[in-house]
């Protein structure tokens, strides 16, 4: 009966211990199996490496199919661990017998440390019962392997400070505050909740957290006083996305608050119209247009809401924060006391947050596309039977290949204009030059920089988690 190096030292470890040996390899490998392994000191992966070997085994010498050359490679680097595992050695003073330590078995999990590593990176991939039903494995451990594996990657990277920073909240359970680096349309920190403290240790903790300039938020204050006590420079733009939201919510509270007095036939119409109000007056097509005329001519609540909406997202086509706010003005006097009260949020959060509301019109900054965050998670979370907090912050931040770590053209920057000196050139002829032309004389570009082999080169920098990447990797389903 041929034999290999495995089956040679677990014979040889089932001698010490006293078992009974079967004939045949299968009786080995029972043996080993309940003995050392199960009720054994003897880790799991030990009885894995030692069935793996028997599969090789039985291929070479009965059906006679070939092995590959890096598959035989393997088999001999997991059969030095097999031999160093079944080791056993005995104190001289006190007697007792203890197994020798292995630098590729994980002592903590009782498996190599090839095998902990790949569970935490297929983690980021797939559900955590796959995984468990691939490797045999309670799903408890896998879990426990993947936050351990998260802990490392907490710790390897580091994004990069964004110069425009957006924040933001998505719900899971509840909301949880989400950081975004708006030139690069990515993800660089979730936290667990929005409360001013967590938001603030946050932002202290950021390296380079002076060169933040503009932070754009929504209307919660304990964004606000988080920023303002930690970045005091940065200026604070509210986010248009959340402001306009306001006129479309005034208008639903003037739509539910007519269907107490329709029929239920027109109550079910002015549901499946209410799309026709949210829109714009420019967008609607013919037949959109004739359904609007209808409900604003039978109820002029309704019309007088729709033209109040209309106007206050004509605030936001200004050129200028002077120009929105003449705007905002005359919108407010035309407000009449019958539709008030609807409206009467988006007039107090436009007196509480007037400066920073519009600082949006100096510096066009938005954090709008975190939203399709929410409807991102959503489908993770029913992949994944319900995933925790950490487990879906981890699968979006840390995933392989979702990273940017090419910086991209600021949206909202203008390009530089062309340096220009001052003064005529030293090669310069004659006189009389007129001084339009002395102006215009443009510097010389800087000479391209010359390669050093010997500089050092550090790490490139990354800017976090690509939405348009993660959406990618969710619909190709790698996440």
């Amino acid at each position: 009966m041929p034999t290999t190096p495995c089956s040679k030292r677990s014979r040889a470890a089932l001698l010490v211990s006293g078992a009974e040996i079967g004939k045949t390899h299968k009786g080995v490998l029972n043996a080993f199996s309940d003995r050392l392994v199960k009720n054994g000191p003897l880790p799991k992966e030990m009885g894995r490496l030692l069935k793996h070997a028997e599969t090789f085994r039985y291929v070479a010498d009965y059906e006679g199919d070939p092995v590959e050359l890096s598959d035989a490679q393997e088999m001999v680097e997991q059969a030095a661990t097999f031999v160093a595992a079944t080791r056993r050695w005995r104190c001289q003073s006190c007697g007792k017998t203890f197994m020798e330590t292995l630098p590729a078995v994980n002592a903590k999990r009782e498996m190599t440390n090839r095998l902990t590593k790949w569970i935490g990176q297929q983690s980021l991939k797939r559900t955590f019962a796959s995984i468990a039903d691939d490797t045999g494995l309670d799903e408890k451990t896998i879990r426990n392997i993947f936050r351990d594996y998260v802990n490392e990657l907490e710790a390897e990277f580091r994004f990069e400070t964004p110069k425009w920073m957006g924040i933001d909240e998505i719900h899971l359970i509840k909301p949880r505050c989400v950081v975004s680096n708006i030139q690069n349309d990515t993800i660089v920190g979730m936290l667990p909740n929005r409360n001013k403290d967590t938001v603030a240790k946050y932002l202290t903790n950021l390296p380079n957290k002076g060169m933040v300039q503009y932070v754009a938020m929504d209307m919660w204050t304990p964004y606000r006083d988080a920023v303002q006590a930690v970045l005091p420079d940065a200026r604070i733009v509210i986010d248009k996305f959340h402001v306009v939201r306001m006129a479309n919510d005034a208008i639903e509270k003037v739509r539910k608050s007519l269907r107490a007095d329709l029929m239920p036939k027109q109550r079910r119409g002015l549901m499946h119209d209410r799309f026709v109000l949210l829109k714009r007056q420019r967008d609607l097509t013919d037949k959109e247009a004739l359904n609007l005329d209808g409900w604003t001519k039978n109820y002029p609540a309704l019309g007088e809401a729709y033209r109040l909406k209309e106007g206050f997202f004509e605030i936001y086509e200004a050129a200028t924060a002077q120009e929105a706010m003449q705007r905002y003005e005359a919108w407010y006097r035309s407000v009449t006391p019958e539709v008030r009260e609807p409206f009467s949020d988006i007039i107090r959060a436009w007196s509480n947050w007037q400066p920073m509301i519009l600082n949006h019109f100096e510096h066009h900054i938005t954090s709008g596309y975190v939203e399709c965050l929410n409807g991102l998670i959503r489908v993770m979370n029913r992949l994944g039977r319900g995933y925790s907090f950490e487990a879906l912050r981890a699968k979006i931040l840390f995933t392989e290949g979702a990273h940017k770590h090419k910086l991209s053209r600021p949206k909202f920057e203008r390009k530089r204009e062309p340096e220009l000196a001052y003064g005529l050139p030293d090669d310069a002829i004659g006189y009389g030059v007129p001084m339009v032309m002395e102006r215009a004389i443009v510097r010389p570009p800087k000479p391209p920089k010359v390669f050093d082999p010997h500089e050092h080169v550090g790490p490139p920098k990354n800017y976090g988690a690509d939405i348009n990447t993660l959406i990618q990797l969710l619909e190709a389903g790698k996440l």
